[in-house]
């Protein structure tokens, strides 16, 4: 009996028990996951609660690889999606502000973008870290990441990633002052951009998020940094006219954008209408609370006493902003 009994024991016990079989299956579950993260980004973005789950799912894909059996193409794209993961929980911290975090965020995810032999996404996560350092005003950090990026063989194979990453190589530069490279990468993202196929098969993050209206929004984004007003807000109002519905954060982002670039022309009534037009539970996403408390200082410096600086300093009291 007690020979029997610590056979059955041994049949049972957990350390015996065969791996589970990790497959495609499991794999598009967590795509489809991802695509939900993208989703979530575009409505909220910057939330804490959106880096924390995009974290966890990564944490999920690569408890599959290291404790499931799969083929080496499997693991492969597990590696994928924890990378996915993590460059959604990198931008949700970009987006946010917390860019300590969001650093040691690419470490992870840029390690594990290397070992999915996944090129799309480790666009996305130099792409990113581009834009994380361009946030951090370190434009020569932010043209070595983003060169990164467009020195991936898709973005010489796919003119849409080639066009993304001169787009943002056009905001880093307006950074650095130089009219004449903003200028250049704004033609060549645009040339690439008309040259892209609309019916190829691209990554939901690319598909769901560039396009004409994310161009205009970088090159606005360029001529602000530059000073160049009147060049913002017609890349601004185009960007506004393009921009697909769900793109909630990146309307108020633009019209922020906007109204910064209308005061930077005198347009007081304008510009004080465009940032007020911002409605209040956008008004509190870290990205662009700080920009309309920028715009706020810049009107006060413009004209301190005048009647449309009241108005702002009274809309600005009745509405105070908590950030997301």
């Amino acid at each position: 009996m007690t020979a029997v009994t610590g056979t059955a024991l041994a049949v049972s016990s957990p350390a015996a028990a065969t791996p589970r079989r990790v497959g495609h299956s499991d794999v598009e579950r967590l795509n489809t996951r991802f695509a939900e993260v993208i989703a979530s980004d575009h409505r909220h973005g910057g939330r804490l609660s959106i880096e924390t789950h995009a974290a966890a799912l990564a944490d999920e894909a690569l408890d599959l690889q290291q404790h499931g059996a799969a083929s080496q193409r499997v693991r492969a794209a597990l590696f994928g999606c924890a990378a996915s993961f993590m460059s959604s929980a990198l931008w949700a911290a970009i987006d946010g502000r917390r860019f300590d975090t969001a650093l040691r965020h690419h470490e992870r995810a840029a390690s594990l973008a290397a070992m999915s032999g996944d090129a799309a996404i480790q666009f996305r996560i130099w792409s990113h870290a581009g834009s994380l350092y361009r946030h951090l005003r370190k434009p020569n950090e932010a043209l070595a990441a983003n060169n990164v990026a467009r020195n991936l063989p898709i973005a010489r194979r796919d003119p849409l990633f080639a066009s993304l990453g001169h787009a943002r190589h056009a905001a880093i530069h307006g950074l650095t002052g130089d009219v004449n490279a903003v200028r250049r990468s704004v033609g060549r993202a645009q040339d690439a951009l008309d040259r892209a196929g609309t019916g190829d098969v691209r990554p939901v993050w690319l598909a769901a998020h560039y396009d004409q209206a994310e161009l205009d929004s970088l090159a606005l984004a360029a001529h602000l940094a530059l000073g160049r007003y009147e060049d913002a807000e017609s890349h601004a109002h185009r960007s506004l006219g393009l921009l697909r519905p769900h793109m909630q954060r990146s309307r108020a982002i633009t019209n922020a954008r906007l109204a910064r670039a209308q005061l930077g022309q005198g347009d007081l009534e304008p510009a004080v209408t465009t940032a007020m037009a911002i409605p209040a539970g956008l008004a509190a996403h870290p990205r662009v609370a700080g920009m309309l408390d920028r715009f706020g200082s810049a009107l006060l410096d413009v004209a301190p006493n005048s009647p449309h600086a009241q108005l702002w300093d009274q809309y600005t009291h009745d509405n105070r902003r908590t950030p997301a």
